[in-house]
């Protein structure tokens, strides 16, 4: 029996893509072994999976470095055949040399990528979707064909959503879910965007708020606004927010997690790109996707990767220029 290890630590978007090689693995070596390490917090995503048989959780709050390499004590053990290292930081490249896999794939740009059996490139920007990326890691194992990202919400994940469904339709035949929130300022569009948004949608949906527990200022500033809505970011976790998003009329939310999350469930989104881009290869995956960003050229946009704590510019207009009519409709 083939064994495989996949290591994607970094944040919760980037578990939720790397499930798209965990997928395609399986598909192509069903009777194999396929563990998962994780950083804390992203674990929730794999509650119950049907065909990981190991997750790690690296916890990086119990001291990082201490943490790490107990963690990788505990990979020796295995002796996995391959070993995919989905991530380009020096951490994931001593995990993955440490563990001794028989096969040690990962990107060039790891620092210690000159120690793998095999290193792929990885370039933002260069036409492909992350997932692309992605299954250039195990293209060799599989084919060329674009993995898919999947989640898989539990019978009680489904049956928490079916019950909080009865509660809070309140009369209303379809919802959406709007997941207003975004680690980076200019990743995010601003909250009376998104209080402008719900006013609409309320009129025939009801409008669930969506995202962490320290979400939930946001959300519940925008229910007051509004006057309408459920803030449900203390309500459901991960698995059952997925549950939830698939059966939205439609999703709302950021150049974030929930994106990933959507593509993952099939689900219906709406994806409001700000200061990013959708050309970096994070967009939605299924035809029932859309992108809106600001029609304005802007000299300034993309301003970087990951966004930041503030406008550069200080207009952020790639981001108030994006009317709520165009998201809406």
């Amino acid at each position: 029996m083939r064994k495989f290890l996949v290591v994607q630590t970094a944040f919760l978007g980037d578990a939720v893509l790397v499930t798209s090689i965990l997928e395609k693995l399986h598909t192509f070596h069903p009777d194999a072994r396929i563990d998962l390490v994780v950083r804390k917090g992203n674990d929730g995503l794999f509650v119950g999976h049907p065909f990981i048989h190991t997750l790690h959780v690296w916890n990086k709050r119990e001291g990082k470095t201490r943490a790490l390499f107990r963690l990788i004590g505990r990979l020796r053990d295995t002796r996995y055949d391959h070993i995919i290292n989905a991530q380009r930081f020096l951490s994931t490249g001593l995990m993955t040399v440490l563990a001794r896999g028989a096969e040690q794939v990962g990107y060039a740009k790891n620092p210690l990528s000159f120690l793998f059996t095999r290193r792929v490139q990885h370039v933002i920007g260069d036409g492909r979707h992350e997932v692309d990326r992605l299954n250039a890691l195990i293209e060799h194992l599989t084919d060329g064909s674009r993995p898919m990202p999947r989640l898989h919400p539990t019978a009680k994940d489904r049956a928490k959503v079916n019950a909080l469904l009865k509660i809070h339709l309140q009369g209303h035949t379809s919802y959406v879910c709007i997941a207003p929130a975004s680690v980076w300022f200019t990743k995010q569009w601003p909250e009376h965007k998104w209080i402008e948004l719900a006013k609409v949608l309320s009129r025939t949906n009801q409008v669930f708020l969506l995202g962490a527990p320290a979400d939930s200022p946001i959300a519940r500033r925008i229910i007051a606004a509004t006057n309408r809505g459920v803030d449900l970011t203390q309500e459901l976790n991960l698995l059952e927010s997925a549950a939830l998003m698939q059966g939205a009329a439609m999703n709302y939310v950021n150049d974030s997690a929930p994106l990933h999350i959507a593509s993952a469930m099939n689900a219906p989104v709406t994806a409001v790109f700000c200061s990013t881009v959708p050309a970096f290869g994070f967009g939605p995956l299924q035809a029932n996707g859309r992108v809106v960003e600001t029609k304005e050229e802007l000299d300034c946009r993309p301003c970087g990767l990951h966004g930041h704590k503030a406008c550069p510019k200080g207009h952020f207009r790639c981001a108030l220029g994006i009317e709520v009519s165009e998201a809406g409709s």
